[in-house]
């Protein structure tokens, strides 16, 4: 299913997985600021029954960052400037806090704003087309706080202040070497990549993914001993629906189906 587009994204469903394409070829996908402000909406009413999210371009590009024909107007006052500036943040937040998986999947130009919503999913999947560069420098400008600490978590400190200093252009081999590109194919096998992973994603459990993205967020953030809200993380999944298929499952050598356990009523609790 594909729903009505907003001007510059469209999103098509595919049961439970979604696809947000960024829908403006001929500028390469250069975000507007009616695009930024839309993210968060968009994502949130996907969050309920979405189970794999993945980012893409039309054409050949990914997103070559922000439309810079609208620059006069956005930063036209310090008001204007400081509103543009909060809704990309909200929008690369948003999708930073998505509560399922999200996969960028890259072929061509990822560029500046672009660069910083890849950075925003939690794997780069990218053709050996691919180009990444952020480049604040060449404009004067500086790198936001929460993009950089995402780059820095992905790349390192060294490998994020080279990009940085320098606005070069890595090629798909060297974005994986770094850790920025996940993982990268042939320009004829990315779909086919993209397609099997999620495949993949598929048949493992939707809890033991979600509840993992939020473990691992908490480490990001600079957690480094268990806690009492991690150590409930880790103890609820004995109790979940999820697990009960699981274990059942493995008994009865069979592959587990939790499509059916989300169907069910009372998902969230174990059979007693």
């Amino acid at each position: 299913m594909t729903q009505p587009p907003i001007e510059g994204l469209t999103l098509e469903r595919r049961g439970a997985v979604a696809e947000l394409v960024l829908d403006r070829p001929h500028t390469r996908n250069a975000f507007t600021q009616a695009m930024w402000a839309a993210l968060p909406g968009l994502l949130d009413g996907l969050a309920a029954d979405c189970r794999v999210l993945i980012v893409r371009g039309a054409g050949n590009a990914f997103a070559s960052g922000a439309d810079i024909s609208e620059f006069a107007e956005v930063y036209a006052t310090p008001e204007r400037a400081g509103t543009y500036s909060r809704q990309i943040a909200a929008a690369l937040d948003a999708l930073a806090a998505f509560p399922h998986p999200t996969i960028a999947m890259i072929r061509g130009a990822c560029v500046g704003g672009g660069c910083a919503l890849a950075l925003a999913c939690d794997l780069r999947f990218a053709d050996e087309s691919a180009r990444f560069a952020i480049t604040p420098a060449k404009m004067g400008l500086i790198y936001p706080f929460n993009d950089t600490k995402r780059l820095v978590d992905s790349v390192g400190a060294a490998m994020a202040k080279d990009m940085l200093f320098s606005a070069r252009t890595l090629d798909a081999a060297e974005a994986l070497a770094c850790g920025l590109a996940s993982r990268v194919t042939s320009p004829s096998g990315l779909d086919r990549l993209v397609s099997e992973y999620v495949d993949q994603l598929l048949d493992m459990s939707p809890h033991s993914a979600e509840f993992t993205k939020q473990m691992i967020a908490r480490v990001l953030a600079g957690q480094n001993q268990d806690s009492d809200a991690t150590k409930a993380l880790f103890a609820g999944a004995f109790s979940h629906a999820d697990f009960n298929e699981g274990y059942r499952a493995f008994l009865e050598k069979r592959k587990p189906d939790f499509s059916a356990v989300r169907a069910a009523p009372g998902t969230g609790t174990k059979d007693q």
